[in-house]
């Protein structure tokens, strides 16, 4: 599993295509992967041709990578099959609610990390795109989603083209909470975030936006409230539109 200590995201990929044959069986493999009642509630809608790649583009903020990737994967938590299958067997099935929602998320994000790191130690590079939830009224429209089924995550696949530095990750004492949940204090907070804050690319991060801290740049720049609820409210919009709430 050194893949993992080494694995970073990938935006430069080469020219080589992705077999059908490769990609398939690590979708296939990546069946085995945790799931809610052994449902399966994701789909997964692949994009090679350069049309639909372009027309995904914006949706994604005109990330580089999703032109130039060979293979772009929507991966999308989907109880439409499980609807469609109990209706042509006379069940009557109730999953247009909120913890159908839930639990097709997280049947569809464990897919997408199976996924990820079977690709990942075939010598595959990936970027997820954490823009997916931001645009997925519009994601749903391109890719012609039914109701019940709404898009979870994006991946980008190739054979990587660069090996960019690893981002950092917090110290596994402040993720870590034995027996029961210890909120954190000034202290803990001040030592768990403290290598993170002290990256000269991140220093510099806080320099280019014109704050003082690296929270303010998280907080009030690129993951900010009027944008949150902005987003928010669409993407509760979304959720009616497809069926999952009413």
């Amino acid at each position: 599993m050194d893949f993992l200590n080494n694995r970073r995201s990938i935006r430069r990929y080469k020219t080589d295509d992705i077999s059908d044959e490769l990609l398939n069986s690590l979708l296939l493999q990546a069946e085995r992967t945790q799931t809610m009642g052994n449902m399966q509630l994701y789909s997964v809608v692949v994009t090679r041709s350069k049309e639909m790649k372009e027309a995904l583009a914006p949706v994604h903020f005109n990330q580089p990578m999703v032109t130039g990737a060979p293979v772009v994967l929507t991966f999308c938590a989907d109880f439409n099959r499980t609807v469609k299958w109990c209706s042509f067997r006379d069940a009557n099935s109730g999953y247009d609610n909120l913890l159908s929602l839930m639990n097709a998320v997280s049947d569809t994000l464990l897919y997408t990390q199976t996924f990820s790191c079977l690709a990942e130690e075939a010598g595959l590079g990936l970027c997820y795109l954490g823009t997916t939830l931001y645009n997925a009224g519009q994601i749903i429209d391109l890719l012609k989603l039914p109701k019940l089924v709404l898009p979870v995550a994006t991946l980008t696949v190739g054979y990587p083209d660069e090996c960019p530095p690893m981002t950092d990750r917090l110290p596994l004492v402040a993720l870590i909470h034995q027996e029961h949940y210890h909120d954190y204090d000034e202290q803990a907070i001040n030592e768990f975030y403290q290598t993170k804050e002290s990256l000269p690319e991140n220093q510099e991060f806080v320099k280019v936006n014109q704050k003082q801290t690296l929270a303010q740049v998280f907080a009030e720049v690129r993951y900010n409230k009027a944008d949150n609820e902005a987003i928010s409210g669409v993407l509760l919009e979304t959720l009616k539109k497809q069926g999952f709430l009413k």
